[in-house]
């Protein structure tokens, strides 16, 4: 007569080290348990096949999630004066997938090296084609990159932020957004489950902090009508039809300017009511219109002042999807000289 085994007890924890899930046995725990894995990208929780086995490949989605990651690998340790967080999200294996965005990463990285000079070490890049777990875009590992390219300046430092994915922007009525009522908003991969990344954090992460002599530029190919780090001064055609910069400083008087420093976004600005935003975010669209912008007018000769980047960037009319226009933003932190040449 046949006897069944015991039952396989598991207890599940989260693992610090890369975000996921996993069984382990409790102390004195016998028969042994069954180690298992949650993927990364879809959250299928997996058995690690061998048993002693440090990563899966997903059945589902194929990801491979590791997990020990080597923590070194997540961002270059030594101090460099140029440095860049590159993120494109392609939301693949979703009804949200987002056509060009890591090639729009990989476009902008190659721009920072080949035209600007910046070390490949000091660029850290996040896409969801990454196998690394510190280097796809969820929401902790943006904020963690957001944090790591704010700290430690030094003067003459110059900081780069690329971001290519979607936005939204949110009602919201807390004072500190007072002025509009919105809220700007970026999609991590993660978002459904974890959440948005708002305004106020990134520029908590990147913008507040800023010392002087310390530059930003942040080039966001994304749906918003303002800007995503909250730099307060917007240059825009007034009702002469000629540019001026726009203050949008907060009435409540809640600072959102840097520490001295200097930061200044291209981004995009849409065109239709808020609502289409979120029409956005129901089809598999193409992006990277304001990405292209923004490399073909460096690459052919624009890059002397932000006025004359701007206006070749203002030429093609881009657009998303249905009626959706977006047409390039330039904001800043305070009044800059648009004549002044741009400088990475």
């Amino acid at each position: 007569m046949s006897t069944n085994p015991p039952p396989v007890k598991m207890m599940l924890v989260n693992c610090i080290i890369n975000q996921t899930f996993n069984f382990v046995p409790p102390p004195n725990m016998n028969p042994p348990v069954m180690r298992v894995m949650m993927c990364l990208r879809c959250h299928v929780i997996q058995p690690l096949r061998p048993q002693s086995a440090e990563s899966i490949t997903c059945d589902v989605c194929k990801f491979i999630t590791s997990l020990n990651p080597d923590p070194h690998s997540r961002v270059p340790w030594q101090h460099y004066p140029k440095r860049a967080v590159i993120c494109g999200i392609s939301y693949q294996n979703s009804p949200r997938k987002l056509m060009g965005s890591i090639k729009d990463a990989k476009c902008m990285k190659d721009l920072l090296i080949t035209h600007f000079g910046f070390p490949e070490s000091a660029i850290f890049m996040l896409t969801d084609k990454e196998t690394d777990p510190w280097k796809t875009p969820t929401k902790n590992n943006l904020l963690w990159a957001l944090n790591w390219l704010g700290q430690g300046c030094q003067p003459k430092d110059s900081l780069v932020f690329h971001y290519s994915g979607h936005g939204l922007r949110l009602r919201n009525y807390r004072l500190r957004e007072v002025d509009d009522g919105y809220n700007e908003t970026l999609c991590p991969m993660d978002f459904e489950t974890e959440g948005m990344i708002f305004d106020d954090e990134i520029n908590r992460a990147i913008v507040e902090r800023l010392p002087p002599e310390v530059k930003l530029h942040a080039i966001i190919d994304s749906c918003h009508k303002n800007s995503v780090l909250e730099l307060s001064f917007l240059y825009k055609k007034n009702r002469s039809g000629q540019y001026e910069w726009e203050d949008h400083s907060p009435r409540s008087g809640v600072f959102k300017g840097t520490s001295g420093g200097d930061a200044i976004s291209f981004s995009g600005s849409v065109e239709v009511p808020t609502s289409a935003d979120k029409a956005v975010l129901s089809e598999t669209i193409s992006t990277g219109s304001m990405t292209r912008c923004f490399i073909e007018a460096i690459r052919h000769g624009h890059e002397q002042t932000y006025g004359s980047i701007l206006d070749s960037m203002q030429k093609p009319v881009c657009k998303t999807s249905g009626n959706l226009i977006r047409k390039p933003l330039l904001s800043a932190c305070g009044r800059i000289d648009v004549n002044s040449r741009l400088t990475l």
